[in-house]
């Protein structure tokens, strides 16, 4: 029996999609190369501003007593406390705005809290928390591309943000990278060793990457 060519909408998804997975393959190439500087400057402990609304010494205290947290309570009370931190801006409008965000996402009005936080990142670049969350909004409509970018900013500002690490292995694996995406959440692992979602996918794709032990 002879099969059918596919349609030209059918040929035209198929293209589109290429094209979306090439400029998802691209930024995380340009992301990667990003990291590592940020991570050779943190090394470094330069003087660089903190992330808006943060103290950099109580910062850095709270990621070292995550990364020895003996259990998963302990850790997921020093997370909640860390995305606190986060989560100040330093500004009454920017929160006001941000509160906003947050219910028209709640109520899956994407479409207003990407509008409502693409204001509160245009006056606040460096507020994480907004870029975050935009990050999320992105990830959830499978706009991987845009998505990528967000992530990209929050984790040169801060290598430690174990969520958007945690997006970051998401987003690679959505894709079909599960190298990029097994590193990312090595990477992630390494700021909270208790995070449950990248265990799990380190154990989903450690043998498809590594294969097994001999």
């Amino acid at each position: 029996m002879m099969m059918s060519k596919p349609s030209s909408v059918e040929s035209c998804s198929r293209a589109t999609a290429a094209v979306r997975r090439a400029l998802v393959m691209a930024l995380a190439c340009a992301l990667a190369l990003a990291l590592c500087g940020a991570y050779a400057a943190r090394a470094q402990t330069t003087g660089e501003k903190p992330p808006a609304g943060t103290a950099p010494k109580q910062l850095d205290a709270m990621f070292e007593a995550l990364r020895l947290a003996p259990d998963d309570d302990t850790a997921s009370a020093l997370g909640s406390r860390i995305e606190a931190m986060f989560a100040q801006s330093g500004s009454p409008s920017a929160d006001l705005l941000m509160s906003r965000a947050e219910a028209a996402a709640q109520a899956k009005e994407y479409d207003l809290a990407l509008e409502l936080l693409g204001t509160v990142i245009d006056t606040h670049p460096d507020f994480l928390a907004a870029r975050s969350r935009r990050a999320t909004i992105y990830y959830l409509q499978d706009e991987y591309a845009s998505a990528l970018v967000d992530v990209g900013e929050v984790l040169t500002r801060e290598p430690r943000h174990y969520s958007m690490l945690l997006g970051l292995s998401l987003i690679m694996r959505e894709v079909g990278d599960d190298t990029r995406a097994l590193e990312a959440a090595r990477r992630a692992l390494a700021v909270n060793p208790h995070l449950t979602a990248a265990k799990d996918i380190e154990t989903e794709l450690k043998v498809k990457v590594e294969g097994r032990d001999i």
